[in-house]
């Protein structure tokens, strides 16, 4: 691609993301409460009858949500290409079936929430079918047979079965099966769980000797230990349950039904088996690849999110400056009404987590509206909403710095309050707020690494999914945190000469 090409999809982007964020506005004022439709839809799909699938699924694309760190089943390679158990067969069968599927990746408990929202049309994630879950979600034929196994660091010769963990903390995977089986005999053993959302920091966990074993699905324990995760299996697989593809009750009927169509031909065919040996059969011990092998191997994943990251944060960014500046003015209004709008955005926005608006326009505004909402949008709105309130008050303070004799020496002068304002006050105020608004621009790029909450795929999500697939998460990490360093080193060098040209 070329660089005029790539400066037009910039642009493109940009536009696109400005244009859906001023659509949000009025969908606020529709529909509220109307009951969201599939993510595939559209107004001549909805409530139309099921056919078959190799005559209602032709040409659709369907949604599909899945984790982000479950290797085997889904992970990233070297390039940042999404692979996996899960993924193979989910692209076998939509060939097979002649329709087409768009994968999210979002992790375990987003893609239910999303699969809730109607965010995505259905979710394979290594999802183990159980009762609870078949109230809420309808479940394909198993494609996986799995069962729960313990591991512990290599190193350690102490814990050699369940009855060695008593007074003693272990990890499990959250909503795992792995999670479920360790709580049910935590009791008799002795032991306490300790539960997180990801089995590469699981397997960090026990290495730290923060936790003592890790309790996790056999396959992907056989799959780490393979790529020399630093532990060993000390257990038997003990008899787990199903993996099932999901989609909400009553919806999607003949997606359903082309997943099992598809899955009996790929088992009668054996393609089935063929992707399972792929990723299972022989585990054997992978011989390290060395430092450099890894930056070499990540650098084009790791540029694509941060890519991404700055595009973002600029985005918002100047967005935020324009709400900053609105509600700015509104604070040193005469007017207590205005002053009231604007202070309570600024303590609805300043006193609530950042991370609780990016799962509320991602997951809560769809429902509410009826109408999905692009990643960017959310992740724009979150980063944009909660840096305009900073800024506001960065506005407020600058302005109400300027010496009051100022105004009052302009005004004398035959100037109005407004020509005096935007001649004499705002320039001597703009100096004033720049420091701040610079360190504004930083914390609202490192904050950005919050969206991977919801799938995001920035700078920090793209480790997150290189280190679930070679288990190498100190080494991932430090490349990271060179690449946020090196981009925040630059960009405060380059506002101060900005300030200094300014301010001369």
């Amino acid at each position: 691609m070329s660089r005029l090409q790539q400066t037009g999809a910039v642009r493109h982007r940009t536009a696109t993301v400005i244009g859906a964020l001023l659509a949000i506005a009025a969908m606020f004022f529709g529909a509220v409460g109307a009951s969201a439709a599939p993510a595939h839809a559209t107004a001549a799909t909805i409530g139309s009858a099921p056919a078959t699938a190799s005559t209602s699924l032709s040409g659709k694309t369907f949604v599909i949500g899945t984790d982000t760190t479950f290797a085997p089943f889904e992970f990233r390679d070297a390039g940042g290409d999404l692979t996996g158990i899960d993924m193979d067969i989910i692209q076998e069968i939509a060939k097979k079936q002649g329709f087409a599927v768009e994968i999210k990746s979002l992790g375990f408990n987003a893609a239910l929430q999303a699969l809730s929202s109607n965010q995505v049309d259905g979710v394979i994630a290594g999802m183990s079918i159980t009762e609870p879950r078949k109230q809420i979600y309808d479940f394909s034929d198993p494609y996986f047979e799995s069962g729960v196994q313990m591991a512990v660091a290599k190193s350690n010769s102490d814990i050699k079965g369940y009855e060695d963990l008593k007074g003693k903390t272990v990890t499990a995977k959250t909503g795992s099966e792995g999670e479920t089986f360790a709580k049910s005999i935590a009791d008799k053993y002795g032991f306490t769980v300790k539960s997180l959302d990801q089995s590469a920091t699981m397997y960090e966990l026990v290495k730290s000797g923060n936790a003592v074993a890790v309790f996790d699905d056999y396959p992907v324990l056989a799959y780490g230990i393979s790529q020399n995760n630093g532990l060993k299996a000390v257990t038997e697989k003990e008899k787990g349950g199903s993996y099932g593809f999901a989609v909400n009750k009553g919806q999607n009927p003949e997606l359903l039904q082309a997943f099992n169509t598809g899955l009996g031909e790929l088992k009668s065919t054996g393609k089935y088996q063929e992707i399972l040996d792929k990723y299972l059969k022989d585990p054997t011990q992978a011989t390290p690849s060395s430092f450099w092998d890894l930056l070499v191997n990540s650098f084009p994943a790791l540029m694509k999110g941060l890519g991404n990251t700055v595009l973002v944060t600029a985005i918002s960014f100047a967005i935020a400056m324009l709400i900053g500046l609105f509600m700015g003015f509104l604070k040193i209004s005469t007017s207590v009404l205005l002053r009231g709008i604007a202070t309570t955005f600024v303590s609805v926005f300043r006193g609530t987590p950042l991370l609780v608006w990016a799962f509320f326009f991602y997951f809560g505004v769809p429902q509410l509206t009826g109408q999905p909402i692009d990643i960017w949008v959310a992740g724009v709105l979150t980063l944009s909403l909660n840096s305009g309130a900073y800024i506001t008050e960065i506005v407020r303070g600058s302005i109400q710095s300027v010496d009051p004799g100022q105004l009052e020496a302009s005004r004398s002068l035959g100037l109005g309050y407004a020509k005096s304002m935007q001649k004499v006050v705002v320039p001597q105020a703009f100096k004033i707020m720049t420091p701040s608004l610079i360190n504004q621009l930083i914390i609202m790029l490192k904050d950005s690494s919050l969206l991977l909450a919801i799938g995001f795929a920035e700078l920090l999500y793209q480790g997150q999914q290189i280190y679930a697939g070679n288990f190498r998460i100190t080494e991932t990490l430090l490349i990271v945190a060179v690449l946020y360093f090196v981009v925040i080193m630059l960009l405060t060098k380059l506002a101060n000469v900005a300030d200094k040209r300014f301010n001369k």
